[in-house]
């Protein structure tokens, strides 16, 4: 195995973890703005305030995405598994 097909192999992982960890992100950052805004438009600066809803939200998305992030992750690891032979010579 090469130098170019090791770095297409690691580009490949890392795209699949910055897609699978995209909405997980994504929910916690939108929940953070929120709270944040509304700290800041009650003036209430309390500290679990911001962690509680945020801890809420991230498992809540990560339950309904399970599936979706399942099922790429099996067709991920099928498809490296089935083009592992290439990279072998």
């Amino acid at each position: 195995m090469g130098p170019d097909q090791t770095v297409e192999m690691i580009r490949r992982v890392l795209m699949e973890a910055m897609l699978l960890s995209a909405p997980l992100l994504v929910a916690a950052c939108l929940i953070s703005l929120l709270v944040s805004l509304l700290q800041t438009l009650t003036s209430v600066q309390e500290q679990t305030l911001t962690a509680v809803p945020r801890l809420v939200v991230v498992f809540v998305v990560a339950m309904a995405t399970l599936p979706w992030t399942v099922h790429r992750l099996v067709n991920f690891t099928l498809r490296m598994f089935t083009g592992f032979h290439k990279y072998l010579g």
